[in-house]
């Protein structure tokens, strides 16, 4: 009981690797693996196991062996998840795929060419780096910006009522680190056609223009995170401060819809001012900021795509590799 309540203090990363090793001992490696991995993220937050420098001498050992565990666990489960893919594409078709787990579980070094591109969830290996995409790669551009107007149309209608918009950030800590703002209090606020996956369907019905658009677009589709698509609406004097995306495996477009005076996108020290009506798609990969330094509220449509180097038995693993850590995430927070 003294160790089951001393794992509840995520300070106490010493109790979770006991606990580890007591599941482990006692033929438990599910629970094993999770307790460890636990143990480690909590300690390595606070700049502790790092290396041998940075743990306690008693505990250097039993830390290596925990780290060994759970690079053979993650390993285990991510092979489980592809080898259907596998068996359907074949070895050579997800070699980056292979790649790219490698590094995710640390069984190789390595990163981005680019050192600017820095994901902060999963790296894909062997995508051009860029932190802004060709037009051209994109046949859909043309189609969508043909539609501006009705959007723009569509969003004038919505935007003056507020019951439906939401706040980008989770929560007054988030926002308060995330935004900055010469004009009283910064707002970045979202109506939403998609968040985190789900579909607000009042929100299409309002939009229906929109929403057709929408559907024509090859949107991520990943359990619980994508679609993410929203109305942005940023006040006057509002900047969303410096800040990394999760996976270059996918890109994100902007669609301006309304741009006053003042407003600009920096993507990798590049700097960008939309243009109403023109499209812009970049990898949020990248460290990226945003401000509206005018007088009048900005709005972009803002949605995410699969990066357009990717083959469609990649995405397939994409999506399986995500599902993958997200249930081990939440299995271990629990």
């Amino acid at each position: 009981m003294a160790i089951m309540r001393a794992v509840q203090n995520p300070d106490d990363s010493a109790a979770r690797l006991r606990l580890g090793f007591d599941f482990e001992r006692k033929g438990r490696d599910d629970l094993a693996l999770l307790a460890y991995y636990r143990a480690i993220v909590d300690a390595q937050r606070r700049g502790c196991w790092l290396d041998a420098r940075t743990t306690a001498p008693e505990l250097v050992d039993r830390v290596r062996h925990a780290m060994r565990f759970v690079k053979t666990g993650r390993r285990r489960l991510f092979d489980q998840a592809l080898a259907p893919l596998i068996a359907n594409h074949g070895l050579a078709a997800l070699q980056r795929v292979e790649d790219c787990v490698a590094l995710h579980v640390g069984e190789r070094r390595g990163g981005s060419p680019d050192s600017r591109q820095q994901p902060s969830y999963l790296y894909f290996p062997g995508l051009p780096p860029a932190p802004w995409l060709d037009r051209s790669l994109f046949p859909w551009i043309a189609g969508l910006e043909l539609e501006t107007a009705l959007i723009r149309e569509e969003l004038r209608q919505v935007l003056p009522r507020t019951e439906h918009s939401e706040r980008v950030f989770a929560d007054d800590a988030q926002e308060c680190g995330g935004l900055t703002g010469t004009r009283g209090a910064p707002s970045w606020s979202g109506f939403y056609f998609w968040r985190h996956g789900e579909r607000r369907e009042d929100n299409h019905r309002q939009c229906p223009g929109t929403s057709r658009a929408l559907e024509a677009l090859p949107l991520v589709e990943l359990r619980d995170q994508a679609p993410e698509v929203m109305f942005s609406v940023l006040t006057p004097g509002t900047h969303i401060l410096p800040h990394r995306g999760v996976t270059n495996a996918r890109v994100v477009c902007h669609l301006p819809l309304i741009v006053p005076e003042g407003c600009a996108l920096v993507v990798g020290g590049e700097r960008h001012v939309w243009r109403e009506g023109e499209v812009v798609v970049f990898d949020d990969t990248f460290e990226h900021e945003a401000w509206n330094r005018g007088t009048d509220t900005r709005v972009v449509l803002i949605f995410d795509v699969w990066n357009p180097h990717l083959t469609a038995a990649e995405r397939e693993a994409v999506i399986a590799l995500v599902g993958v850590i997200d249930e081990f995430n939440r299995a271990s927070a629990a």
